[in-house]
């Protein structure tokens, strides 16, 4: 085989192999992102309403927006 023979082999291979890394890398982090969201879901309005039945108050509209706000603003700060 001559030599630009084998530069177009090794320029394939490597072409070949970055896009089955690339492949890989996203499969991988889609299961991981999967995995974390099972575990941790996001909490919704509707959680928050439960967990006030659940401390024996009935929490007014105002409240909840308020707990989803400051949620926000402690999820930003821990993100910064």
């Amino acid at each position: 085989m001559s030599t630009g023979g084998w530069i177009g082999l090794v320029i394939g291979m490597a072409v070949l192999f970055f896009v089955m890394g690339g492949f890989i890398a996203f499969i991988v982090s889609k299961k991981l992102f999967e995995k974390q969201i099972r575990e941790n879901p996001p909490i919704t309005e509707k959680m928050i309403r439960a967990m006030f039945l659940q401390m024996g108050r009935k929490a007014s509209e105002s409240q909840i927006k308020a707990v989803m706000r400051s949620m926000t603003n402690a999820k930003n700060e821990n993100n910064n």
